[in-house]
């Protein structure tokens, strides 16, 4: 599975970012997919519903197929090791046909990283201190990094370097 990680700090950009890239991409005929990654514990199936009741009965896996939208739930293979890299290895089947997966957050993988920064946030730059940060985008000028700005306005420019970070991959 081919992904790019966007990470950066609280209100930085990221969401947007990611929909805009994938807006971008997608306009192109790459088929994107999006994995939202989050250090907090979440219920993502709702306690009462069926497919909760199921889960909490001990299904291995459960399915909700809808005539809008389709859902997979099923538990980590070790749920208390969230720094585990391979945990991207459960997604692959799912995320089989995409071209590009584009992760959005996940500081610890070693997989390329884009840092989205805003000087008005009042943050320094990631990029700083993390070597795996391969560009910034931002509409500010960062001083002190080693690695490219890539200019926020410009989605276009940014898909492409995105490309050409996924061909690496």
């Amino acid at each position: 599975m081919k992904r790019i990680h966007i990470v950066g700090g609280k209100n930085h950009g990221k969401t947007t970012l990611v929909a805009d890239l994938v807006q971008e991409l997608s306009r192109r005929g790459y088929r994107v997919g999006t994995i939202k990654h989050t250090h907090h514990q979440h219920e993502l199936d709702a306690p009462g519903k069926d497919s909760h009741r199921h889960r909490e009965a001990g299904a291995a896996v459960v399915g909700i197929l809808s005539r809008s939208m389709n859902a997979v739930f099923w538990p980590p293979s070790e749920p208390t090791d969230a720094s585990r890299e391979d945990r991207y290895e459960e997604f692959a089947s799912i995320f089989a046909g995409c071209d590009l997966v584009l992760v959005e957050g996940d500081l610890q993988t070693p997989q390329p990283k884009v840092e989205v920064w805003r000087e008005s946030r009042g943050t320094e730059p990631l990029a700083k201190q993390d070597d795996s940060i391969v560009a910034v985008v931002s509409h500010d000028k960062a001083e002190g990094l080693s690695v490219p700005i890539w200019k926020r306005a410009d989605v276009a420019a940014i898909a492409k370097h995105v490309l050409a970070l996924e061909s690496d991959v």
